[in-house]
């Protein structure tokens, strides 16, 4: 799945994505700068615009969910 998520970090042009842990819950990655895989790639951080920052690894990510911008 770290290998899907830089797939959509990296697309051109960047589409905003979310991404859904396996307990259902989703975080929003409207930005290429709101998510970096670590330098090793096993772990992905998702900075939020409100609250912490969140670490997930490999087994936490169920799946990525397109997102369209707000307007369009």
């Amino acid at each position: 799945m770290i290998a899907d998520v830089r797939q959509h970090l990296e697309g051109i042009p960047f589409v905003p994505f979310a991404i859904r842990r396996s307990d259902g819950h989703e975080y929003p990655v409207p930005t290429r700068d709101h998510a970096h895989i670590s330098p090793r790639g096993n772990r992905v951080v998702i900075f939020l615009d409100e609250g912490p920052a969140v670490l997930l690894g490999p087994i936490h990510i169920n799946s990525i969910v397109d997102q369209q911008p707000n307007g369009e």
